[in-house]
């Protein structure tokens, strides 16, 4: 069978139509002439008869195996152009349109936080991404998405796997770059017991890894796995979140501050370990709220012995289901809501009836913030632009920052 690809749906598939609704085709661009076996609603087995322009080589030789990117076959304009679609069909659906800022992307070779799948074997261990939608796990030592110093650690995490895991069963490693080394969590190893523990933590030291959390467990603690946030350093609990690349944090970052402006008191909601709060710090007061208590700590820790910070107060709360109130959020000049890719209906409600005059809105999915952010408007706020970050390269993934004003 013979399709013409319409568009890409959101998880970067190409979308065609078929005798008997859409079709869906992997590993294809908009305007490409395909052919292949229809199999329910997919073409599978599928050999590109007219290629786009905006096709080109994919620069990771595993990108045909490996399940970890989704479009290095398309441009780099095409991404970014696509992406900020991405961002306007969502608004879209919701009545909202709002002027978008160039698109900022991360360069390859720049992820410093990855999670990888792992087993054992006969002869070591296999580490990489798993096949899309398989169980296949794909090997990636020439990966060109990983940050050189994860893609070094690889013979370290090998020789943990080999200590620590299984045959039957795969382990899941979340790795970070810090600057004491990498940052290794593990879960599904072996249960720990002391002949365990000691050989996990002599390949720690042998690899100059910072630390390793073993099934939740502390195990071994070589330097510490500092990150920096503005003039402050932070050691962050083992897995907690952090934005995928530095650069990509920094893009964030400067539109955060492009949003707010010059702010006398600013509560930063969802604030994790202080990725904006610490930074915003140096220039405003800053209130910090988060749900994790150990993030607090770790931002609390940080900004006591940070230089050239205002006052910066912390609190441990939910903000699910106990948001700042329109009461609360009255001494606020301006707002920064970083929320969880469920977006945070609640908190937002609050805003909404709030006095805060600026809100810089930062989200991973653009289905949700457009839905946040018709609440906002509605309340009448302004939706004054948006600034798309992709710092997920050649992924469906994308993040934005949105600038909101209360208008008279």
């Amino acid at each position: 069978m013979r399709l013409t690809i319409d568009r890409l749906g959101h998880l970067g598939d190409g979308v065609a139509a078929g005798p008997d609704g859409p079709v869906f085709v992997q590993g294809v661009l908009p305007a490409e002439l395909v052919e292949g076996t229809l199999k329910a609603d997919r073409l599978t087995d599928v050999k590109i008869v007219t290629p786009s322009t905006d096709r080109v080589k994919p620069p990771c030789r595993h990108a045909r195996t490996c399940g970890g990117c989704q479009l290095q076959h398309a441009s780099d304009a095409f991404v970014a152009g696509w992406k900020q679609q991405v961002v306007e069909t969502a608004l879209a659906g919701q009545g909202l349109i709002a002027p978008l800022r160039p698109i900022v992307t991360s360069p390859p070779n720049t992820r410093r936080r990855a999670t990888l799948s792992a087993r054992r074997t006969k002869g070591g261990a296999l580490l990489g991404f798993h096949a899309r939608g398989s169980d296949t796990l794909i090997p990636i030592p020439d990966c060109q998405l990983l940050h050189p110093t994860l893609v070094a650690a690889f013979p370290g995490l090998e020789a943990l796997v080999t200590l620590g895991g299984s045959r039957s069963a795969e382990l899941s490693l979340q790795i970070t770059t810090t600057r004491g080394g990498v940052d290794v969590v593990v879960t599904g190893g072996k249960p720990l017991d002391p002949a365990l523990q000691l050989d996990l933590a002599r390949v720690i030291e042998a690899h100059a890894f910072s630390r390793l959390t073993w099934n939740g467990e502390a195990v071994a603690l070589r330097d510490r796995p500092a990150q920096g946030f503005g003039t402050a350093t932070v050691v962050p609990p083992a897995g907690a979140f952090l934005q995928a690349t530095p650069e990509g944090e920094a893009a964030l970052l400067t539109a955060v501050r492009a949003a707010l402006g010059q702010q006398r008191r600013i509560v930063d909601l969802f604030s994790g370990v202080g990725t904006f709060a610490l930074p915003l710090a140096t220039e405003s007061e800053v209130h910090a709220v988060e749900g994790d208590r150990a993030m607090i700590a770790a931002l609390e820790l940080g900004a006591r012995h940070a230089e050239g910070l205002r006052r910066l107060t912390a609190e441990a709360r939910d903000l699910f289901r106990r948001p700042l109130e329109p009461d609360e959020l009255r001494a606020f000049t301006g707002a920064v809501i970083d929320p969880p890719r469920a977006g945070a209906e609640a908190q937002v409600a609050c805003l909404a009836r709030s006095t805060v005059p600026l809100i810089a809105a930062v989200s991973c999915n653009p289905v949700t913030f457009a839905r946040d952010a018709k609440v906002l408007v509605a309340a009448g706020y302004a939706l004054d632009w948006v600034q798309v970050v992709d710092q997920f390269r050649w992924s469906t993934h994308v993040e934005l920052v949105a600038r909101f004003s209360r208008t008279a």
